[in-house]
């Protein structure tokens, strides 16, 4: 049965089902058991922005409140994987992780590699990414782009609550470390759930709004920015397709292809900075592997390459609009009309 709830309650619904179905999942993070031991204990924090809040009623000390020490337990959760555990570290904002990317790059996405197949390191670290949110530079960049160059790990950045709640089961139930992005401004947005435990494979793009003209790719966030823009050219006669690419480690190339083969135009957004990420990657795959079949030059949608700002006026103007991504689908059929 379905019923609607936002990807913050997704999420949650996601993690609880798991660890009552399966008791080697275990979760640590920075207040994620904000009140233990105290007359607030059964209403912990849940987090920075309450995501996990009512799971440690449930589930008690298999949810670790930990020091503000991202190296010490994002390291203690790739240990605990690598012995049997299936732990789900919070990484309160992705901005964090350079205080413990060795951890991540080095020793869980390699692990497998290193010891010829017979490791596994089944390890989900969520993280908060993206701007809009006025939390200035050190809280708000979409750094996606450099978990996806690791080879070893999964980078996965749902849409939509139903998207959020199959891809984290599927992702605490897979045998490698995943880096599991959730978009803060996506937080409250509704849609319908089913209340039964369910999981969606990584490495499925899902194409969301289907057309003949134009095709978008994107993820996250931006996904719902395109489909503004789509709307918008529906009324004056162009059909756009939009891809959303769902996990960008393992990539869902050939769902990507068969669409620009439809179309014949390609759009990417993404709104990491501009050099090496996505956008840059797919524009390059399609251009290798589906040259023949575009009738004009493939547009790129990103940010100015900067730190996010903090002013909202900029800050508004920083993140790719509707707007702004509607004009380069009239720009790439001006291009293949000349």
């Amino acid at each position: 049965m379905a019923r609607k709830i936002s990807i913050k309650q997704a999420i949650n619904e996601a993690i609880d089902q798991e660890m009552t179905r399966d008791p080697s999942v275990i979760m640590m993070g920075e207040d994620i058991v904000g009140g233990s031991g105290s007359f607030g204990e059964m209403d912990a924090w849940g987090g920075v922005l309450g995501v996990t809040k009512g799971l440690y009623a449930k589930h008690g000390s298999r949810l670790l409140d930990t020091p503000l020490s991202e190296s010490a337990y994002v390291g203690a959760a790739v240990g605990a994987a690598a012995c049997g555990m299936r732990p789900i570290a919070e990484l309160m904002f992705i901005d964090f992780m350079g205080v413990c990317f060795d951890q991540i790059f080095n020793q869980a996405a390699k692990f497998r590699y290193m010891f010829g197949g017979k490791a596994q390191t089944p390890v989900v670290i969520r993280a908060m990414v993206g701007a809009g949110f006025r939390a200035a530079a050190q809280h708000s960049q979409m750094l996606t782009p450099l978990f996806t160059h690791i080879p070893g790990l999964k980078v996965v950045c749902p849409s939509s609550a139903y998207d959020a709640k199959g891809l984290l089961i599927q992702s605490i139930r897979d045998n490698d470390p995943v880096i599991f992005c959730e978009h803060k401004n996506l937080y409250a947005m509704e849609g319908e759930v089913p209340e039964t435990s369910y999981t969606i494979p990584l490495g499925e793009a899902n194409v969301v709004r289907e057309g003949k003209d134009v095709s978008i790719v994107t993820y996250g966030l931006m996904v719902h920015r395109s489909l503004e823009a789509a709307a918008t050219l529906a009324k004056e006669g162009i059909e756009v397709e939009v891809v959303d690419l769902r996990t960008l480690s393992p990539l869902d190339l050939d769902t990507v292809l068969d669409s620009v083969t439809k179309t014949g135009r390609l759009v990417c957004v993404d709104e990491a900075s501009p050099r090496c990420n996505i956008a840059t990657d797919i524009s390059a795959l399609v251009s290798m592997h589906a040259f023949s079949a575009l009738k004009a030059g493939i547009e790129m949608i990103s940010p100015p390459h900067c730190p996010v700002p903090f002013s909202p006026t900029l800050e508004d103007l920083y993140i790719p609009g509707s707007d702004r991504i509607a004009d380069a689908v009239r720009k790439t059929l001006q291009k293949g009309k000349k």
